[in-house]
């Protein structure tokens, strides 16, 4: 299996398990939008709170087929980048995209993009 190939059924089975963490209520559902073809994992929730909409993506991660998992947005408190780690992710394949490039080039553990 190719690198990009893994690294999406990695990125698959993390927004699998937070989505099973995470599921749906009768205020709002948890929505997972996986498009594994072109590497786009999305785990959003989206309902009516007192009349206000609810649309709040609250992970999404991209795998590019240069083979860099890039964290677009992380707003858990699981710390994706550390479940890719553990998964055996190398640091250098990982990209913290929800920081500006500056504030990157000061983890240099990490990918640039």
């Amino acid at each position: 299996m190719d690198k990009v190939t893994a690294y999406k059924k990695i990125v698959e089975d993390i927004a699998q398990e937070i989505a099973d963490m995470t599921p749906s209520d009768d205020i709002s559902e948890t929505q997972l939008i996986m498009d594994s073809e072109r590497g786009h994992y999305v785990l959003l929730s989206l309902g009516w709170h007192d009349n206000k909409r609810e649309y709040l993506p609250f992970v999404h991660i991209d795998v590019k087929p240069d083979g860099k998992i890039w964290i677009q947005h992380d707003g858990t408190d699981l710390v994706l980048a550390q479940w890719l780690i553990d998964r055996a992710v190398p640091k250098e394949d990982i990209v913290l995209a929800y920081h500006a490039p500056a504030r990157r080039e000061l983890m240099p553990d990490f990918a640039m993009g």
